[in-house]
């Protein structure tokens, strides 16, 4: 039986990560943030107030079927408008979800109806059924390099020229999206990020009923380092302090392995020290080949491998198998004929 997997993340690095899961195995559910504040997801949240879509539509891009009409599809919605109008600059597939998520009245029903037109065969889901904030403090804005500023936005924390020390969800305890929650709970590999550290892959950890179901899912759970750090967000960041940063926002957060491209740490004295602040999280270290050549993009069929390794490795005698237990968390009730969450 193929395994289910379930990625969290967003942007282009949730992009990556699909690609390379959904070679492993068909059953792959995407887990999206839903804080983008930029762009057409902006606009669309502020005026129609929808969960952000832009992310979402990646992620339904990057598992759809190789069919004519799954690849034509996938096209499709991630065409956008040119011109100068109203529709200047919205990728089709932004406003067919947002004119879903009006028709259904339920963000998790549109991505299963527009899922469905792509022959997707996993699922994409919404971390949270309600669109979120990011606000971080930042220091470095000031000419007193001590003094902090709290920056909100997810736009304005990317591209901030000062350094970004912490960030917190508003909300402040928001929902788990029921279903995010279920498949993390029953999946065989959970990994997180790559991605932009603070606005996508962070966030995640964020959400109690998901960080619950992070910790007490039976399966195997991967970290997935970024190649590079990115300007503005993570500029200046070893590959240690991606590590200790995450391990600050979610101190009981731990994962079984630390994906880690082998040419981005090259010397033994780098990677001894990569190992033992690996310890923060209780991870074991896979240096691996990971990258396109001469790109800070992964590679998806390495990514894959590097992935399929990490899950057999963690792969358990079938007779001592346990099922899967149950977060320890408050579950959302049930509403409506689906059993969808009361997101209003």
């Amino acid at each position: 039986m193929s395994p289910r997997i379930v990625a969290l993340g967003g942007g282009h690095g949730l992009y990556a990560t699909l690609s390379a899961a959904r070679r492993i195995s068909p059953h792959v559910t995407a887990v999206v943030t839903v804080a983008d504040d930029g762009g057409s997801s902006g606009r669309l949240r502020n005026e129609l107030g929808v969960v952000p879509p832009g992310d979402l539509r990646m992620a339904l891009a990057a598992l759809a079927s190789d069919s004519p009409q799954g690849t034509l599809w996938a096209t499709i919605i991630q065409h956008r408008f040119g011109g100068s109008g109203a529709l200047a600059g919205h990728p089709i597939g932004n406003l067919i979800l947002a004119g879903l998520h009006e028709v259904l009245a339920d963000p998790v029903a549109a991505l299963d109806e527009l899922g469905r037109v792509l022959g997707v065969k996993g699922r994409v889901l919404p971390m949270c059924p309600v669109g979120l904030e990011i606000e971080a403090d930042v220091v470095g804005l000031e000419s007193d390099p001590r003094i902090g500023r709290a920056i909100r936005g997810q736009v304005a924390i990317a591209t901030t020229v000062g350094k970004v020390r912490r960030v917190r969800l508003l909300p402040g305890d928001p929902p788990a999206t029921r279903q995010a929650v279920d498949a993390i709970m029953h999946a065989d590999l959970v990994v997180l990020g790559p991605g932009s550290w603070f606005t996508s892959v962070i966030p995640h950890v964020l959400v109690p009923q998901l960080a619950a179901a992070l910790r007490a899912t039976p399966a195997r759970r991967a970290l997935v380092l970024n190649l590079v750090a990115e300007p503005g967000e993570t500029a200046g960041f070893s590959v240690e302090r991606h590590i200790h940063v995450l391990a600050q926002h979610a101190p009981d957060f731990t994962v079984h392995d630390i994906i880690v491209d082998s040419a981005s740490v090259p010397s033994d004295r780098e990677r001894d020290q990569l190992r033992r602040t690996a310890t923060i999280l209780d991870a074991h270290v896979e240096f691996a080949a990971v990258s396109r050549p001469g790109t800070p993009l992964h590679d998806p069929a390495r990514l894959a491998a590097a992935l399929e390794g990490v899950r057999r490795r963690g792969m358990a005698p079938t007779d001592t198998a346990q099922a899967p237990q149950q977060p320890t968390v408050p579950a959302p009730t049930v509403n409506g004929p689906r059993g969808d969450d009361p997101w209003r």
